[in-house]
């Protein structure tokens, strides 16, 4: 459960946290409106994130007896978030209120980098300093200086260390037991802090071979890549580190690991798409991973899968659809399994109801009008919304740019209830040679969505917003985006569009990066 945590909730909150346009847990509500705006993965993500990281540093028993000790003391009253910290305090010794302060009152979290080390056969001293992270790289002004209480969990080969090194300045000092001179050792042990940690280069050597050999345990393997990847967005690490440590999980099969190399995938393809040549090498790289995963797993279940290798069949048929939909075989298969769909709907042994959406995908990419106009008619014959939801997120996936208008004209027909006319467009947005065509209809039309979404729930016009704007990876893009919002001021989704511009604005630096380092020269790749 705790790995799965980590792939989904801490992944959402350190991704929108990084950013400057984030905020604090506790945030004062100065308009009623303001709490649609802060109820997000901060507030939800995050706060979980938080609570997880008393729960590590005092143990189930010590956790669960301050929560006793709570409930018990406050029974029939208000309380105050001070007085759970107090109550955990008051049965561990620990300093928990300055622990939580400093992660609730303040927005961000730290990245923890390595300034010294000293590697001996038996033990390695290390130094390291803490600092805001900041997803898009940019200097931290002295005014702007933070700082957080960060309990130091370690693990190496040999497994999760007992010690916590409790860091209250700038700078800690940690010696961590080795088990030999070719030991590893990562900080922040099982993810349980909701930070990044800014690896050595002999700290990454050693991931490599704890990710390959899977010593390391699934929790640090997943958090590995996922540092990785937001410290070279950051400009921390080298874009050419990232591939070193991706080629160390060919032959993993947890889910909870492919979660995140999933999410790298799919944001390094966005990213990419920016520059014809990186994105071919870069597609033809992630599709012999996702290759290797899919000769293990299989399209078809066995009475032996559990429910993380169902999770994990269904992930794998999404990166086909992704990476490996022109591939003649790939598409045959997702053929032959949506004729027997259109046959019977029912038959989920055949096609089933995780994979259809990736199914849908390859059958559009390498379809016509014919294949649209089926997925289309099932959207009327469909017996509940789970299945109707199939088509809404399928439909932009066609190559052909007037489908694609088609699809986002539907949308606001009338036709899709308002709940879910976004998830057309997103499906326009987010597919190869859409973000364009949203763009424009989003700009075209955004009167008409306003009088559509009236006085319903803000989130809708911001689910527009990022599904139609938000997929662009140029400063030139972000500042015609941001022109426009400001000629057409919308202050209830002044937030998100705050977040997609700033997330925007990474990604092409990003982008400056991957085009200023090997990864845009062939015969980097051939060593993989």
């Amino acid at each position: 459960m705790w790995d799965q945590f980590g792939a989904q909730h801490l992944a959402s909150a350190l991704s929108l946290d990084s950013l400057r346009s984030s905020h604090p847990i506790q945030v004062p509500i100065g308009r009623a409106e303001e709490v649609e705006e802060v109820f997000d993965a901060i507030s939800y993500c995050k706060g979980g994130c938080v609570v997880r990281i008393v729960h590590a540093v005092l143990g189930k028993e010590l956790f669960q007896k301050g929560l006793a000790l709570y409930m018990d003391r406050h029974k029939y009253s208000n309380t105050e978030t001070h007085q759970l910290w107090a109550c955990w305090e008051e049965v561990s010794g620990m300093p928990i209120g300055e622990l939580m302060a400093s992660w609730t009152e303040q927005m961000g979290f730290p990245v923890l980098k390595i300034t010294d080390e000293t590697w001996g056969e038996k033990a390695v001293e290390i130094t390291v300093e803490q600092s805001w992270f900041l997803a898009d790289g940019s200097a931290v002004l002295p005014e702007e200086h933070k700082s957080w209480t960060v309990p130091i969990l370690t693990c190496t080969d040999s497994g999760a260390q007992e010690d916590i090194t409790w860091m209250r300045d700038t700078s800690a000092k940690i010696t961590v037991p080795l088990s030999g001179p070719d030991g590893w050792v990562k900080l922040n042990a099982g993810q349980q802090v909701p930070l990044r940690v800014c690896p050595s280069p002999k700290m990454v050597e050693g991931f490599v071979r704890g990710i390959s050999s899977k010593h390391m345990s699934t929790s640090d393997r997943a958090g590995v890549l996922s540092d990785v990847y937001a410290l070279i967005k950051a400009g921390e690490l080298s874009p050419e580190v990232l591939f070193k440590v991706l080629s160390a999980y060919r032959g993993e099969t947890e889910y909870t690991v492919w979660e995140t190399i999933e999410s790298v995938l799919i944001s390094l393809d966005t990213v990419a798409s920016g520059n014809p040549i990186i994105v071919e090498l870069f597609r033809k790289f992630a599709k012999g991973l996702v290759g290797e995963l899919a000769n293990v797993v299989g399209w078809d279940p066995a009475p032996s899968d559990g429910h993380l290798t169902s999770l994990l069949r269904a992930l794998m048929v999404r990166l086909l659809a992704r990476f490996c939909s022109s591939d003649e075989a790939v598409v045959a298969n997702a053929r032959d399994r949506f004729e027997k769909f259109l046959e019977n709907p029912e038959d989920v042994a055949n096609l089933p109801t995780d994979s259809r959406v990736s199914v849908f995908k390859i059958v559009l990419k390498s379809g016509g009008e014919k294949e649209y106009e089926q997925i289309l008619s099932y959207f009327d014959t469909a017996l509940d919304m789970a299945e109707k939801k199939h088509v809404l997120n399928t439909l932009g996936a066609s190559n052909d740019k007037k489908l694609k208008q088609r699809t986002l004209d539907w949308s606001i027909s009338g036709k899709v209830k308002i709940q879910d006319f976004f998830s057309p467009m997103g499906s326009v947005g987010r597919s190869e040679g859409g973000a364009e065509i949203s763009w424009a209809f989003f700009q075209k039309n955004l009167e008409r969505m306003k009088k559509m979404i009236g006085k319903a729930s803000p989130s809708l016009m911001d689910a527009c917003i990022v599904l139609c704007c938000g997929s662009f990876c140029t400063n030139e893009k972000a500042d015609e985006i941001e022109s426009f919002f400001k000629s057409n001021p919308m202050p209830q989704s002044a937030r998100k569009i705050s977040q997609m511009i700033e997330s925007m604005r990474a990604n092409a630096s990003f982008l400056s990066k991957l085009e200023a380092s090997e990864c845009s020269n062939e015969t980097f790749w051939t060593s993989f």
